[in-house]
């Protein structure tokens, strides 16, 4: 069980997979024409000597547990500052990470992805809206250990 709590018809979440999905394919569109090359030295899930947290809303979750539910791929505690999906200094669900995970470059242009972070979350927040969800904002570690704040 999550810490994102909730009820949903099976049409509902498949619109939602379906809505996230496109947006994550237009930040990808955005960001293949800014040149800010990824090392792909997954420094950045290092949450904890990185310095920074990952922050994701209901509509990612379910995204995410989409993906994991089809591949079987199983739900992993994050008892560390790192993602429990980086392997070998790698994204294992590559396929189904979450906004920051796209936009995020240690390399890129901070206010350019300040303006995309804060563009998928209105569009994330509106989804809630939309199949009456609660909104809420959760780092990783949070969703991941189902632990509230």
């Amino acid at each position: 069980m999550s810490i994102f709590n909730f009820q949903i018809l099976i049409e509902q979440r498949q619109a939602i997979v379906d809505a996230v999905g496109g947006l994550y394919s237009r930040l990808e569109a955005m960001l293949a024409s800014v040149p800010m090359p990824c090392k792909a030295c997954g420094q950045c899930c290092d949450f904890e000597s990185f310095g920074h947290r990952l922050f994701l809303t209901p509509p990612e979750w379910i995204y995410f547990q989409a993906g994991l539910t089809q591949n079987n791929i199983p739900l992993l505690p994050m008892t560390t500052g790192v993602c429990p999906y980086r392997k070998d200094s790698k994204c294992s669900v590559y396929l189904w990470r979450f906004a920051g995970c796209r936009i995020f470059n240690c390399t890129g242009d901070a206010d350019l992805q300040s303006q995309l972070s804060e563009e998928a979350v209105a569009f994330c927040k509106n989804l809630c809206i939309q199949h009456g969800l609660e909104y809420r904002y959760l780092d990783l570690k949070t969703a991941l250990n189902g632990v509230s704040t």
